[in-house]
């Protein structure tokens, strides 16, 4: 059970970090062929795509966790790395987080299109309403058995 647990929380870190990685170096090239406010607009716009595209991958795949989760555990790693390796390793300085285009609005949209493409694909995948909050991909594949032994 210890090795499921672990093997689950390494994937949806590696998911997380990855989209954070797509959205740092989304800020490095913008800020090396643009200005800084090209490059915040750009990020801006990207990271909910990076993010949606990311989370789509996930859900399909494993859906270890629901939306909702996934969206808190997504966010809480781009924040915590944003945090460290940003704030505090490489600008030393707190400034990013005053930046309502900059922080807040990616940090906003990341969160919302990892949830609604959660529950698109939850909601695609014939799982609706409450239980594609609920259900992670274990509890679909046992819905879809049970449902399968009901219609024989």
């Amino acid at each position: 059970m210890l090795k499921v647990r672990l093997r689950h929380a390494l994937i949806i870190t590696t998911f997380a970090l990855l989209g954070w990685s797509l959205c740092a170096a989304t800020m490095g090239i913008g800020m090396a062929v643009g200005s800084l406010r090209t490059a915040l607009v750009i990020h801006a716009v990207a990271a909910p795509l990076i993010f949606a595209f990311i989370s789509a991958i996930y859900f399909r795949r494993f859906a270890y966790t629901n939306p909702l989760v996934t969206a808190v555990l997504f966010i809480y790693i781009v924040v915590l790395m944003d945090l460290v390796v940003i704030a505090m390793l490489i600008q030393r300085s707190f400034e990013m987080f005053t930046s309502l285009v900059g922080t807040w609005l990616p940090f906003a949209s990341i969160f919302g299109s990892t949830y609604l493409t959660g529950v698109m694909v939850e909601s695609s995948a014939g799982v609706r309403g409450s239980e594609a909050l609920s259900l992670s991909r274990t509890g679909r594949e046992e819905q879809e058995a049970k449902s399968r032994k009901m219609d024989k």
